[in-house]
């Protein structure tokens, strides 16, 4: 077997795969002193095999940590316990307690809370305050984190319920430029935010820090044409591009990160720019889905990775490759062609 063979085969066995009620059961007893992180999925949902395997690296990098695998469907009674209605979903327990959740296919984000929850020890109960005081100041941050925000069910391009969604269409229809974050993707914040804005539904959507209200007040607000003037107005999809194009000197577009390639074509692209010691920055495509089309016929190019210097197209993963082996990539990347 090879290497990188044997190391998946070590990482898969960290997962454990779980039949029944009982076996869960069990593990929740058994596991009750570490964070045990648990994947709602189904075999026929091609983005929780992607997740499975990103739990399987999770499992590697963190050996204290139990994760397991349960197939939704065949162990219901798990499932409705917990209000699992779509796949993939994640669960993470702590002495045989819920704490917190993760809906849909969020590779970034498992990864953070996963880190979050490993390295947090529990709180004696004197320590309440601390983490109120803590969550608050992170609820401030988050609120104030762009010029308007949404906190919905889902993303801009997947709402998970429907109010979400129809606050999407109106903030999308008047051209509103806007930030959003997935209650569903953290528990705390989910309630948190309630006590904090003293708003007992979702969506909430805030303009500089301050509460506007949700999707009933927001269509007062555009039956009365007040809404125009106090959110501010997203740049053209074609001007947005400019700007990210001509961000860096030498800007990326690939999928995933400079530190987490998530295709080969990236990684192989990066290993590349790495060994000219040219600075550069990266766009993440699978992040922004308006992005991600656009630019394919902004560029007239129709796969990623794409390389830009000083906003203009060098190419793709096959001409980088060309470039290095004449010797023109080094003198491109500094500008001098």
């Amino acid at each position: 077997m090879a290497a990188g063979a044997a190391d998946a085969a070590a990482a898969a066995a960290a997962v454990v795969e779980v039949g029944s009620a009982g076996q869960f059961e069990d593990l929740l007893r058994l596991k009750a002193k570490s964070l045990l992180v648990v994947h709602f999925w189904a075999p026929w949902a091609p983005q929780c095999t992607q997740m499975n395997d990103v739990m399987a690296e999770l499992a590697k990098e963190h050996p204290q940590v139990s994760f397991v695998k349960l197939e939704a469907e065949a162990v219901p009674e798990v499932s409705e316990k917990y209000e699992i209605s779509s796949v993939p979903t994640f669960l993470f327990f702590k002495s045989s307690q819920k704490i917190d959740r993760l809906d849909g296919a969020h590779a970034p984000e498992l990864t953070k809370k996963v880190q979050r929850h490993a390295s947090s020890a529990s709180f004696p109960p004197s320590a309440n305050e601390h983490v109120k005081e803590d969550l608050s100041l992170r609820l401030k941050r988050l609120t104030h984190a762009a010029p308007c925000m949404l906190f919905m069910k889902g993303t801009p391009q997947e709402p998970r319920c429907g109010f979400s969604k129809q606050m999407v269409e109106i903030l999308h229809k008047h051209n509103i430029q806007f930030s959003s974050f997935d209650i569903l993707s953290d528990e705390e914040v989910r309630q948190g935010l309630k006590a904090y804005s003293n708003w007992p539904t979702y969506p909430q959507f805030y303009v500089s820090g301050e509460l506007i209200g949700g999707l009933d007040i927001i269509k007062e607000l555009e039956a009365s044409e007040e809404l125009d003037t106090i959110c501010p107005k997203a740049p053209k999809l074609e001007e947005r591009l400019k700007v990210l194009t001509n961000k860096a000197s030498v800007m990326l577009f690939m999928k995933g990160s400079k530190q987490e390639a998530k295709c080969g074509f990236s990684k192989q692209i990066l290993e590349i720019l790495n060994t000219t010691g040219v600075e550069y920055e990266t766009f993440d495509i699978l992040e922004d889905e308006e992005v991600r089309q656009g630019l394919k016929t902004f560029s007239n190019w129709p796969t990623y990775p794409q390389l830009y210097v000083k906003g203009e197209l060098v190419g793709g993963l096959d001409i980088v490759k060309e470039l290095k082996e004449n010797g023109e990539l080094l003198p491109i990347l500094r500008g001098e062609n």
